[in-house]
């Protein structure tokens, strides 16, 4: 489909797609970008009663035909996304590609009257994330970013006990995400691939399953488990903390201890905030560590003037300030192991409910670009070696 019809069947479609949707009528979805984590979300609309996954896309035919079968074997399939955005029937799409699509796709999906929930981060630059913004508050759509704690009931709780005062003025947050990473993606192609489709926005190269299966490894099209973990932590400190962009970004790393990648396992940012809210934040990824249990893989402590608050992936613990005690006992604890899948549950329930009200979803694009510029200040800063500040009033890096 050229860009004209594409445009002419978008704007039929945003028009369709302005109808509110009735109390018993179920949301039509399509998946675009249905690999492992497309794959998951789908299993997780299917057992909505909002949801009806309707139509598919990939341009790697082995994730089609499996994205297909966990549809329920009877959604359409598409090689090319546009055409299933030109779709009167999806009135929303779930964007599980690489991260170097997410923005574009995004924006597109918006200008033909499609409500979004795209997978973190929200974008692979700074300038593609104001676009995102822009787009979004323009066509008036509902854009759901992934960062799924948002509407994670224990995180939920965990925001009340910030909001509380308990805590006191936090001046530092330190966090850390830390497992053992044994390798890379075996570089194999097992069917079809649409290489340049792929490559997209990124940079012209000859066809490389090495990137193709480990994108997430490569500056082109990702950040490494640094953004992919950051985008959570970023998101959630943020969140409580009550801020949004940083004064300065600094990142260091190790070398790169996955055969055959560009981003190393192991690095540590450190995100500064100017008034009002005057806090650091230091983040470390490191996975060349042991094996962890999923539920202490990861760690956030406020550290405030009254106590301390820690949260981890399934629990969070209030310890409040008694200098004269050793062993000091939460005073407010609640741990719920097992529960992380209904993470995800939750923050799509959020999003199809928010595609039936016209609410504010729990994740909005504002937040997601919040999270984004930090990221993208953390790899410039770790590729070059400098602290980066944030010009807010210019909309630009400096340093």
């Amino acid at each position: 489909m050229d860009r004209r019809n594409f445009l002419a069947a978008s704007a039929a479609t945003a028009l369709s797609a302005q109808r509110v949707l009735g109390a018993n009528e179920q949301i039509g979805v399509g998946m675009i970008g249905t690999g492992g984590r497309g794959r998951l979300l789908t299993s997780e609309l299917m057992e909505n009663p909002y949801a009806d996954v309707r139509a598919v896309c990939d341009i790697y035919q082995p994730n089609l035909d499996a994205g297909r079968e966990a549809a329920g074997g009877k959604a359409r399939t598409y090689t090319e996304y546009k055409e299933l955005l030109a779709s009167p029937d999806i009135d929303a799409v779930v964007i599980a590609t690489p991260d170097h699509w997410h923005a574009q796709m995004t924006i597109d999906a918006v200008e033909a009257g499609k409500d979004v929930y795209v997978e973190k981060p929200m974008c692979h630059t700074i300038e593609e994330g104001f676009r995102v913004i822009d787009a979004t508050r323009r066509t008036q759509r509902i854009v759901q970013v992934g960062t799924q704690r948002r509407s994670y009931d224990i995180f939920l709780e965990g925001k009340q006990v910030m909001d509380s005062g308990d805590v006191g003025k936090v001046r530092l947050v330190n966090s850390w995400w830390y497992n053992h990473a044994r390798g890379v993606r075996e570089p194999k192609i097992d069917g079809q691939l649409d290489w340049q489709k792929w490559l997209g926005p990124a940079p012209q190269r000859e066809m490389d399953p090495m990137r193709f299966r480990n994108w997430y490894y490569f500056w082109d099209y990702s950040g490494g488990l640094m953004i992919g973990q950051a985008a959570h932590v970023v998101d959630c400190v943020n969140w409580y903390m009550g801020s949004g962009y940083p004064s300065a970004v600094s990142c260091s790393g190790g070398k790169v201890h996955l055969d055959g990648v560009e981003i190393p396992e192991t690095t540590t940012m450190v995100i500064e905030y100017e008034e009002p809210d005057d806090y650091m934040f230091v983040f470390t990824v490191g996975y060349k560590h042991m094996k962890y249990n999923m539920a202490m893989d990861q760690r956030y402590q406020f550290c405030g003037d009254k106590a301390r608050f820690d949260v981890g992936r399934e629990w969070h613990a209030l310890y409040p300030e008694r200098p004269e005690v050793i062993d000091v006992k939460p005073s407010h604890e609640r741990r719920q192991y097992g529960s992380w899948p209904r993470a995800a549950q939750q923050h799509l329930m959020n999003f199809l409910e928010c595609v039936k009200s016209r609410n504010e979803p729990t994740a909005p694009v504002e937040a997601g670009q919040h999270t984004n510029v930090i990221l993208v200040m953390a790899l410039d800063a770790l590729r070059s070696g400098r602290r980066l500040r944030w010009n807010n009033a210019e909309r630009r890096v400096e340093g």
